[in-house]
């Protein structure tokens, strides 16, 4: 029988998501919520799929409504880190689910009143609650860990991503949440309180969390050291233009205080020019390991021969971890779920 699913949010990565459902023998959606113009229309139309009968909403106590196994949510990132929350509280008490490619890789991390909400929901609906994705979910929660298992000796996991940014689309999100074009001498990257920052240290944070906890070690605290980089000259992008001197690239630091020294560190390069990067023509992920052996690993994705889609392989990629882990959090206890070390490719979903 096939696992009945809710699509939240049809960006580029929830368009993604939705085909894939769509495209699956073993799901079936039966809910599409989105935001602005797309309600009313139906979830083959949006997806570029034939017709299927399932007609995208607004309305949240809609959704609520639906018999479903599982939601995937695809909400578009937005500071600050938690702000979805009210939504998926909402959403594991009906008795459903949820999928997040935004976070909650390790919910339990945190402790206080967030955390209790979360578990008195998952209770409450009898839900568990998880992560999928590639940054968070894939590079360092699976690879970077699996990975340390030929080491004598662990002292250091560094999991470095590069991602050309100049074909987003969507100006709000380029300028406003993910703050480029702003004035580096305005900002300081690492204040909490700066958007894009509120927005991700707490995601990432979650991610190292995860990573000590599947390496048994003991999380003492995050500590940034975020970096912006001004343009070298104006930069004309898919969402705008981007004048010189200008933020232009950023690279956000993560380091994973473990025994009083950094064991632990995520880098993201996020960029509208390649002036600044480490490397010429980086990787998509390069995982650098110290240790006794060390490892080093480079990982691209690349599309199907013969695709000639504008989905790239990333929304590929996040829509196929996102079918991968299905399974694994419906079948959890109630609860909120680290994410497990490997959720491999299966013909067949119910065979996971």
């Amino acid at each position: 029988m096939a696992y009945r699913v809710i699509q939240w949010a049809t960006g580029a990565m929830g368009k993604s998501c939705l085909r894939a459902v769509l495209d699956h023998p073993d799901t079936a959606l039966v809910g599409l919520y989105v935001y602005g113009e797309k309600a009313g229309r139906d979830a083959g139309e949006i997806a570029r799929r034939e017709p299927t009968g399932v007609i995208a909403t607004r309305d949240i106590d809609e959704i609520l409504a639906l018999d479903a196994d599982v939601v995937i949510h695809c909400a578009r990132l937005a500071p600050p880190y938690g702000s979805h929350d009210a939504e998926i509280l909402r959403l594991l008490a009906s008795g459903k689910n949820v999928i997040s490619i935004n976070g909650y890789s390790h919910a339990s991390h945190w402790t206080g009143e967030r955390r209790e909400a979360l578990e008195a929901a998952c209770r409450a609906g009898g839900t568990s609650l998880m992560a999928a994705g590639l940054n968070p979910g894939f590079a360092a929660e699976q690879i970077a860990v699996v990975a340390t298992g030929v080491c004598q000796v662990l002292d250091h996991v560094e999991v470095v991503e590069s991602v050309d940014c100049r074909a987003v689309r969507n100006p709000d999100y380029v300028f406003r949440i993910l703050g480029f074009g702003s004035d580096p001498a305005a900002v300081d990257p690492n204040d909490p309180a700066w958007g894009p920052a509120s927005s991700l240290n707490g995601m990432y944070e979650e991610v190292l969390a995860a990573m000590a906890e599947h390496l048994g070690v003991t999380l003492e605290r995050v500590e940034t050291d975020h970096r912006v980089f001004a343009a070298t000259e104006d930069l004309g992008i898919a969402a705008g233009v981007i004048a010189e001197g200008r933020i232009g690239h950023v690279n956000w630091r993560w380091n994973g205080i473990v025994e009083g020294q950094p064991k632990l560190t995520m880098s993201i390069h996020w960029w509208m020019e390649e002036a600044h990067l480490d490397e010429p023509d980086p990787p998509l992920w390069r995982i650098r390991i110290k240790g006794h052996p060390g490892v080093r690993i480079s990982v691209d994705l690349e599309k199907r021969e013969g695709d000639t889609t504008a989905t790239s392989a990333e929304q590929i990629g996040v829509a196929g971890a996102v079918l991968n882990a299905i399974p694994h959090v419906v079948a959890a206890a109630p609860g909120l779920i680290t994410r497990p070390l490997a959720t491999p490719f299966r013909t067949r979903l119910a065979d996971a």
